[in-house]
């Protein structure tokens, strides 16, 4: 998950990129993370597509470059697996080929790709369509803000308000919040949002989930509303606002 960071060229507070890089030629693997790290973003790479699925488990990144042509599994193959899985349907895919007909276009955006860039490419030009694809596919508006009736959650600063007003959540509850204000209406399960809140590498009791539950509705209480987080009978929760 991504983190936040301060740019020291301005000062900026804003969430740091978390990216992971899939490419069976370390060369241009490596070339890559050197350069998106010297941008400020968080990069690790993977040189195939099992590979790729272990490190998504270790850490969900926030955006995935994809090589085209891989040994095993393809650049389209892998991106459509993730796009089946519910924890990875909305991680954002670009992906790195040499390829540059229409129909092998088509191919890439059918599989799910958000964005395709031409080998070779510059290091400013791929930064570019990192930052333009989390732009269109960030949850939000276009100021990255999530609102559910009263609730304003500020996904940029990991901020959340109650109308205006400014109110402390710890970080767990935080992402549980924001995950329930994106999926709003949907029921989880416990295992669920273990899975998408902690993280499918985290080992914890079902009853943690019930734990972080009642903190954050402790902190709706306190603006009368907690009752926007529902108890399913015999599966788990779901968020339900008047807007929603």
């Amino acid at each position: 998950m991504a983190r936040t960071v301060k740019n020291q060229e301005n000062g900026v507070t804003a969430k740091q990129i978390n990216v992971l890089v899939v490419d069976d030629e370390e060369a241009i693997r490596e070339m890559i993370i050197i350069a998106l790290a010297r941008a400020g973003m968080k990069a690790r790479g993977a040189r195939d597509g099992n590979a790729a699925l272990l490190k998504i488990c270790e850490e969900k990144p926030d955006i995935l470059l994809l090589d085209w042509m891989m040994p095993g599994m393809s650049g389209p193959e892998l991106t459509r697996r993730l796009g089946k899985d519910p924890l990875t349907t909305d991680v954002p895919v670009i992906m790195l080929t040499a390829k540059v007909s229409d129909d092998d276009k088509v191919t890439g955006l059918n599989a799910g790709a958000d964005d395709y860039i031409i080998k070779p490419f510059s290091p400013r030009e791929l930064i570019a369509r990192i930052n333009a694809v989390l732009r269109r596919t960030a949850p939000g508006d276009h100021e990255g803000k999530i609102k559910r009736g009263p609730i304003t959650v500020d996904t940029l600063s990991r901020q959340v308000f109650f109308g205006k007003t400014p109110v402390h959540v710890g970080p767990t509850e935080y992402r549980l919040l924001e995950f329930f204000m994106t999926h709003a209406r949907q029921a989880f399960s416990r295992a669920q949002l273990l899975d998408h809140v902690w993280g499918t590498n985290t080992f914890l009791a079902e009853r943690t989930v019930d734990v972080h539950i009642r903190r954050l509705r402790k902190i709706l209480a306190v603006a009368d509303l907690d009752h926007y987080i529902q108890t399913v009978r015999s599966h788990g929760y779901r968020f339900v606002a008047e807007d929603a």
